[in-house]
């Protein structure tokens, strides 16, 4: 099994999520629509949390959730607020990016919390990941999954709730082998569009070490293509682990085409010498939208028709005791 270089740091993990906590929804990105926000608290209420969200967050600045100081500060705010337990953002969309020299990094990291998001948030996830250590979460946001109930319940669970080891059934979730291995490293990743659009910035994606997750939607195979050579030509796989791909929902050129998408990504990735997997629904997807921790040890066993990714750690930690509660012993 190839393992990861020893050099990379642990990680700070949030606390973990319990039953009736508060969970801040914020729209980092794009505009909202107030129906489906609502429909995703709903949800949220049904499985015991207590959503919460400023009104603010209704705003419009062209297709932008309002100007960026406003979308910077209602993050900073729920990081920063005690009764906040984790941070779910409502959708992606576009728009992260503009936060990047808003935000106060260090404010953020000295209240570290649960951050869940996809998409367009994948500047956020992965930026937090690199810059402050925080654990960070690919997972369901609000006015999308929560709001059409299709959220891995037993990911969301393991990953927010603190399981020591836990693993996906990765061909159950969708995946399957294309170059068969076993591998150890840092999972890590999001969407393919926003990791190669951080090259050349100084927000660059650090790969080094990591079983990579790469999803996205609506991208013709050819464009997957381009963006798959660029960060291969970037330097970006050297050093990976393994490789395990999105449902990459609608990533066609038309319903006839020649070739299917798993050739078009061997073509780039099947000469790399580590195992790559295909198909895991996290991000963009069609049902079971599955919660990935980034930042955390994970393995990946890819093989025949099989696939398993294990978190070999736990998320977050527990929960610091309520004033006036005592622990037992």
């Amino acid at each position: 099994m190839k393992k990861p270089p020893t050099s990379l740091a642990a990680r700070i993990k949030p606390p973990a999520l319990r039953a009736a906590d508060t969970v801040g929804i914020v729209a980092p990105g794009s505009a909202i629509q107030r129906d489906q926000l609502e429909a995703g608290c709903a949800t949220l209420r049904r499985m015991g949390y207590k959503p919460f969200y400023f009104q603010s967050i209704f705003e419009r600045d062209l297709y932008f959730a309002g100007p960026v100081k406003r979308r910077a500060r209602e993050l900073e705010e729920m990081f920063r607020r005690e009764e906040v337990r984790a941070i779910i953002c409502a959708r992606g969309g576009y728009g992260c990016n503009y936060l990047l020299q808003e935000l106060d990094l260090q404010k953020i990291a000295a209240h570290p919390k649960i951050f869940c998001g996809y998409s367009d948030a994948t500047t956020l996830l992965t930026w937090f990941a690199d810059a402050a250590n925080l654990i960070s979460f690919h997972g369901p946001m609000v006015a999308k999954d929560f709001a059409a109930n299709i959220v891995d319940a037993h990911s969301w669970s393991a990953a927010t709730g603190g399981s020591p080891q836990w693993q996906i059934d990765a061909a159950s979730a969708g995946a399957k082998t294309l170059v068969s291995g076993e591998a150890e490293g840092v999972l890590y990743g999001g969407c393919l569009s926003m990791l190669a659009a951080s090259l050349g910035t100084p927000y660059e994606i650090k790969t080094a070490g990591a079983i990579l997750f790469l999803e996205d939607t609506a991208a013709k195979p050819f464009q997957i293509d381009r963006m798959l050579m660029q960060l291969k030509l970037a330097g970006k796989f050297s050093g990976v682990q393994a490789i395990i791909f999105g449902e990459m929902l609608n990533c066609v050129q038309h319903p006839e085409q020649q070739y299917t998408l798993e050739e078009v990504v061997l073509r780039v990735v099947g000469d790399l010498g580590i195992p790559v997997a295909f198909g895991l629904r996290s991000g963009h997807v069609s049902r079971g939208n599955v919660t990935l921790p980034i930042g955390v040890a994970a393995s990946l066993s890819a093989n025949n028709d099989e696939v398993q990714l294990k978190s070999l750690e736990a998320a977050t930690v527990a929960p610091p005791a309520k004033a006036g509660v005592k622990s037992a012993t």
